[in-house]
């Protein structure tokens, strides 16, 4: 830890001190309590788009045209300008250099979307090592489309759902997955994961997780489906074995129906372990015939009418996968609706483990090891200092303040929890959301990717150590304030990686043009 806070005595300390093992990073990053945002650009003459963020590694910044037809996407460069005076830091900026384009440098302009379809601006994922990206472009929703082909019944459909996969070194469209008749979450990524090479894509509609690869060629290549099926040759054997009808019932979420008599196969696997786990909870055979009764028996059909909500990659081989009603899955507040998480082994094709929303033990994992949670490619390097309770003490101790003030135990870890399976890409790795660096109020800014109401008082950024002084403020929208005081305003907040750059975004209701402020270190 630096002994003095100056700049110059930091340099000269890091020439001369050698950091602990294994806090080299760390210790590198007590620079940013020097090096911050402190200068604010209101109102800057910017391109009428939508900005999404910066990547991972800083190298592009991704914004939508606002007909959501075209991807635009700029590089960030420093800004430079020259001044005769000796005390240029008392100078207001010139002229030229407020404006968006003496910070950023346009690349290319793609158009992504066809004459029917929008891209889905708050869909982006990018794949740090082939600095590749994955966009979406999708038509309008059927709310009230018929289930048919083995379809959920009450899950809406989208016509087509097109995923694009761009190099962004030159915006060469590289390969697409095309959806038909289907619905995928794409709402702050919440329906697809990308781990390493791999992509989780979850189809509501028709219950299936499908896996594909993504290779440095910039191909995409189906490596499974699960869901109806978990294995390659189950459906081979299926159809090869004789199969007479049985018994059905209308849908078919992992149902059996008159054209296909078997539940789906995540479904019996599930079925299994849950039954298996109360079958060795008793040794006393009538004593385990009461436990299945009570536990299993009683709640088979509401376990045969759970979908899959969600998935995440722990690892090369297991997901955690959501479970939960047709109406949680399609609700913009799932929270109040009963939910379980499943461990599933890919390669074995088993349920490793199965949870309630409200268990008390997927809680005390999730507090202890939030980080293996945020499963992060391997080559993602900033991706791997986010601030969790599990490696941060300050972001532990606010975590127990909102427990001790919880009414309900049970409700307590119920909202914890809401939060699994984690989007992907969905927080900033900016050092000045490091907690052992900087407070400031979580309600009004946060390194998790979401617009919040936005406010006229500046969002403070207090130092975590000894003078804890405020360091520099985040203003959105106009210096002055809004002259609309009943205008519903919201704000976004893009801060890059590593640089001292960020900028607010700050919008109303009523489609008006954005305020953008570029904030950085003069």
């Amino acid at each position: 830890m630096y002994r003095s806070s100056n700049i110059a005595a930091r340099v000269f300390e890091r020439q001369i001190r050698t950091p602990a093992p294994g806090a080299s990073v760390h210790y590198a990053r007590r620079f940013y309590e020097n090096l911050v945002p402190s200068y604010t650009l209101y109102e800057v003459e910017c391109p009428d788009h939508s900005f999404r963020k910066f990547t991972d590694d800083g190298q592009y910044l991704i914004s939508f045209s606002r007909n959501h037809q075209e991807l635009i996407v700029y590089r960030s460069r420093w800004l430079s300008y020259s001044c005769k005076d000796e005390d240029c830091d008392r100078h207001d900026l010139p002229s030229n250099a407020k404006r968006f384009e003496s910070f950023f440098t346009q690349l290319y302009c793609v158009s992504l979307a066809s004459c029917n379809e929008l891209i889905c601006k708050d869909f982006f994922l990018y794949m740090e090592s082939n600095q590749f990206g994955i966009f979406a472009t999708s038509t309008a929703q059927i709310h009230d489309a018929p289930a048919v082909g083995g379809a959920v019944q009450g899950i809406p459909s989208i016509e087509k759902i097109t995923f694009h996969l761009l190099r962004l070194q030159d915006g060469v469209i590289l390969d697409e997955k095309v959806f038909c008749n289907d619905f995928i979450n794409l709402t702050h990524n919440m329906g697809v994961f990308l781990y390493d090479d791999l992509l989780a894509i979850v189809s509501l509609r028709y219950q299936t997780i499908h896996i594909l690869q993504i290779r440095d060629s910039g191909n995409l290549v189906d490596v499974r489906a699960i869901g109806e099926f978990c294995r390659e040759d189950d459906e081979l054997f299926l159809n090869s074995s004789s199969q007479q009808p049985g018994n059905h019932v209308e849908n078919n979420q992992g149902q059996p129906t008159l054209e296909n008599p078997f539940l789906s196969g995540i479904k019996q696997r599930l079925l299994s372990f849950i039954f298996r786990r109360i079958w060795n909870e008793q040794t006393d055979d009538t004593l385990r015939v009461q436990s299945l009764k009570k536990k299993f028996y009683f709640l088979f059909q509401d376990y045969v009418d759970l979908i899959m909500w969600k998935v995440q990659f722990l690892d090369r081989h297991h997901l955690l996968i959501k479970f939960g009603s047709v109406d949680g899955g399609v609700s913009r507040n799932a929270d109040h609706h009963p939910a379980f998480f499943a461990v599933y082994n890919m390669e074995t094709t088993e349920i490793v483990s199965f949870y309630q929303n409200s268990a008390d033990n997927l809680y005390l994992l999730f507090e202890r090891f939030c980080d293996h949670f945020h499963a992060t490619s391997r080559n993602s390097m900033y991706m791997n200092f986010i601030s969790s309770h599990s490696n941060n003490i300050h972001a532990l101790e606010q975590l127990r303040v909102i427990k001790d003030k919880a009414s309900s135990s049970s409700q307590f870890v119920k909202k914890m929890l809401a939060s699994l399976p984690f989007s992907c890409q969905s927080q900033s790795p900016s050092p000045y959301f490091d907690l052992s660096l900087f407070r400031f109020d979580d309600k009004l800014i946060s390194a998790t990717d979401r617009h919040r109401q936005s406010t006229d008082h500046p969002i403070k950024f207090i130092l975590r150590r000894h003078p804890y002084s405020l360091k520099f403020k985040i203003k959105p929208g106009p210096e002055g304030g809004s002259m609309d005081g009943r205008a519903k305003k919201i704000s976004s907040f893009l801060f890059h990686p590593f640089l001292p750059l960020a900028l607010s975004v700050q919008q109303t209701m009523f489609l008006q043009p954005s305020v953008v402020n570029i904030h950085f270190r003069k």
